[in-house]
């Protein structure tokens, strides 16, 4: 609800327009997709082969080992998140960001490697999810606690994930 009243807010300061600002102006969806990422990145581990000996605290890892960097464990690490399996947008929140560890949360990768599309791929979920929410309450079919994930390059669920998609009814304001 927190997210379909942004979203008609939104919609009605832009006369009834979807247009990229808006989108970008979409701060509560955007901290609830980020915590979605969190929970459920999409590329859960990623590898890297270090072209020179690294030292990583008193480790020394030498030239041409493979590194895997377990991105779904890392979200849901204590010592970065309190409450990690919680689903909670507000993580998300310009002060709680400020102080966070820069490679605890990873869903487009980081550093020098990390994915040219982010902001585009944040603008179109935003595009996606928008509409969807404004004309359809979404019910589950299937829950969480029922769904097998599957681990191929990307998590992704293993069976079709099942919702209803129940239509807003919208009254319009008498002239």
């Amino acid at each position: 609800d927190r997210v379909r009243n942004e979203i008609d807010s939104a919609l009605q300061e832009n006369g009834q327009k979807f247009t990229i600002k808006l989108l970008q102006d979409l701060p509560y969806l955007e901290r609830c997709i980020k915590e979605a990422l969190r929970l459920y990145p999409s590329v859960y581990v990623i590898s890297r082969l270090p072209g020179e000996d690294v030292k990583l605290h008193s480790y020394l890892v030498p030239a041409g080992t493979y590194l895997h960097l377990n991105i779904y464990g890392v979200h849901r690490d204590p010592n970065f998140w309190s409450n990690p399996e919680v689903f909670d947008p507000d993580r998300f929140l310009p002060e709680k960001i400020r102080n966070r560890h820069p490679y605890s949360y990873l869903p487009f990768s980081a550093g020098p490697r990390n994915c040219i599309g982010q902001r585009f791929a944040m603008l179109e979920m935003k595009a996606m999810i928008a509409p969807l929410v404004h004309n359809f309450y979404l019910e589950p079919i299937d829950y969480l606690k029922n769904v097998r994930m599957q681990l191929d390059l990307v998590l992704r669920p293993a069976q079709p994930l099942r919702v209803k998609f129940i239509p807003v009814c919208k009254t319009k304001a008498s002239p």
